[in-house]
């Protein structure tokens, strides 16, 4: 039996309990001491009576963090229960002590509530993960794991181990190389997903693969990001995207109400990629709220408005905003310098008070004023933001703004889940700096059949096969149907500018299988971390990651990364160059 799980009912029951003190204290000749595990704390006291002179001698030694066994009576606390723990009802009436290990004084207490530093708590790992708020999130993530596993086991998926150890490829973030002992001069890289395999295994007959999988991205990092995470890899042959959208709501469906305890209505609701650019600026939008951006080119046209009138003239467009609150200064410069973070050149504003519109209301006609206040449906008191730029810029950085204002102004509801697929991306996005077409996706995503004549013509109007889900406004999964077909495959990486000598060295193994039937096919991977973490209610992913790096990517329990031995390098033939020996 663990430490959390006495109850009235077993009282009379003699039990072996082990665990670690967490606190005990002496009240009158009797000793109390609350044992802790990972589920749950259980109130231990030794009495005179019961345990005799020499066990209470022992007992009043015990410290926080010691590792005991006990055993002893449940017994009913009658009138000293305490309604605040589960396990208040009962406590262990101690006939037996065996000291298993001493501690040392811990750097902070083992509570929920503690001061530590995140430093002191990354580097004293042990210690945090013993406390209660710290495990919960752990032993959830092992639950919805389970469920996941049992989704999609009961639907004919097959489980299978991908390789960690396998070749770097392009189109990507910077991979983890591992150098190579025995081929001196050669690397494996961990792999940033199973891709190619997955696709593989779909080549070789195991049409409904799944997998919960490491993967591994050398990325710049930041708040909520780690340099491995773990993902819900799924691929099906023979499907559509429907099919693959269908079989995800049902596991999202399972995991809201098993975890959060909420029930969603399925099918999700789907968006076009364009759809989701035009009506929220952004390709991941929060569903929970209204506050749709609204086009104000038409009214702003020649409205007087110098920064307006050239966004036109050079084909771009003026979004707005109405936002149902009467915006402070300080908050509206706040939005501002986020709206110029995106690209933006400055955030305009206006404001109907009295009758009459405040602001940036003195460079706009009463023609153009009026416009906007018919379009955007502003009453008195609201106020309207916008901004004149190019479209990417103006969608962007609207959308980025409505996402702002829709959190500060608590616009969705707490505990709701909106969730939205958002379909049809882009096939592929124009690198300005390197001049040159590149995959908004990867570049196995298959194009939609209608689109292919414009493929090297028009490129930028090529629609995917892709789809992400969306939940309160974060992408939590992506995934797309594949080629399967050995010339259209040839001409995504002819519009890539991947040659074929290029393409047989970087991708050949997965060329190779596509000689040899392949079945139409498709997928998609899910952020476990993040899922997860939403899922609970917790704002960082680090919370449900048992050793999480900081944002240098460092594992402050273990000290990596570090230095190695120079025989280990000399054996690799790796050579440091000056200033970098340790």
């Amino acid at each position: 039996m663990y430490c959390g799980e006495p109850r009235a009912e077993h009282a009379g029951r003699t039990v072996v309990l082990m665990g670690w003190v967490r606190r005990a204290r002496d009240f009158g000749g009797c000793l109390f001491v609350d044992l802790r595990d990972r589920e749950g704390v259980v109130q231990v006291v030794f009495r005179p009576e019961v345990a005799g002179a020499a066990l209470m001698q022992e007992a009043s030694s015990l410290r926080p963090e010691w590792v005991v066994e006990i055993e002893g009576e449940i017994v009913g606390r009658g009138e000293n229960t305490n309604p605040g723990m589960p396990t208040g009802e009962v406590e262990i009436a101690a006939r037996r002590l065996e000291v298993l290990s001493r501690s040392d004084t811990p750097p902070f207490p083992v509570e929920d509530e503690i001061n530590a530093t995140e430093v002191t708590r990354l580097t004293n790992r042990t210690l945090d993960l013993r406390r209660p708020a710290v495990q919960r999130p752990i032993l959830e993530r092992s639950r919805v794991m389970r469920l996941v596993r049992e989704h999609f086991a009961s639907r004919g998926f097959v489980e299978i181990e991908t390789p960690f150890l396998t070749r770097s490829t392009p189109e990507g973030a910077r991979d983890y190389l591992v150098p190579s002992r025995i081929d001196t001069g050669r690397f494996y890289a961990l792999p940033q997903s199973p891709q190619i395999f997955k696709q593989i295994l779909m080549v070789a007959g195991f049409d409904r693969y799944m997998q919960i999988v490491r993967c591994f991205r050398d990325e710049d990092q930041r708040a909520d990001r780690q340099p491995e995470f773990t993902q819900i890899d799924v691929e099906m042959s023979f499907v559509e995207p429907g099919d693959v959208r269908e079989i995800i709501d049902e596991l999202l469906a399972l995991l809201i109400e098993q975890v959060a305890g909420v029930g969603i209505r399925t099918p999700i609701p789907t968006l076009t990629y364009a759809d989701a650019i035009a009506r929220y600026g952004v390709d991941n939008p929060d569903v929970r709220f209204g506050l749709e951006l609204i086009d104000l080119t038409p009214g702003e046209r020649g409205g007087g408005l110098t920064i307006a009138d050239a966004a036109i003239e050079a084909g771009g467009e003026v979004v707005g905003l109405a936002v149902p609150a009467s915006l402070t200064r300080k908050q509206i410069d706040a939005l501002a310098e986020v709206a110029r973070s995106h690209g933006a050149k400055g955030l305009l504003w206006i404001r109907r008070e009295s009758g009459s519109w405040t602001g940036s209301a003195k460079k706009l006609s009463p023609a153009a004023l009026e416009a906007v206040g018919t379009a955007t449906g502003a009453t008195e008191g609201q106020t309207v933001l916008m901004v004149a730029d190019t479209r990417p810029v103006a969608r962007t950085s609207m959308g980025r703004l409505r996402a702002l204002v829709g959190r500060d102004l608590g616009l969705a509801k707490p505990g709701s889940w909106g969730l939205v697929w958002v379909t049809d991306f882009p096939l592929l996005e124009w690198n300005d700096e390197e001049k040159r077409w590149t995959a908004m996706h990867h570049p196995f995503t298959a194009p939609w059949p209608g689109d292919m004549d414009r493929l090297e013509t028009d490129p930028g109007s090529v629609r995917a096969m892709s789809y992400d889900i969306v939940a309160n406004g974060t992408e939590i999964g992506g995934g797309s149907i594949r080629i399967h077909d050995r010339e259209v495959q040839s001409r995504v990486f002819g519009a890539l500018g991947i040659g074929e000598q290029e393409a047989e060295e970087k991708f050949g193994f997965l060329l190779r299988a596509l000689r040899f039937g392949a079945p139409p096919h498709g997928g998609i991977a899910l952020g476990l971390d993040r899922l997860v973490a939403m899922l609970l209610g917790l704002e960082s992913i680090r919370d449900v990651i048992a050793f999480p790096k900081t944002t240098r990517a460092a594992c402050l329990l273990s000290g990596a990364p570090a230095s190695v031995a120079p025989g280990q390098l000399e054996e690799l033939g790796i050579h440091l160059g000056p200033g970098r020996e340790e």
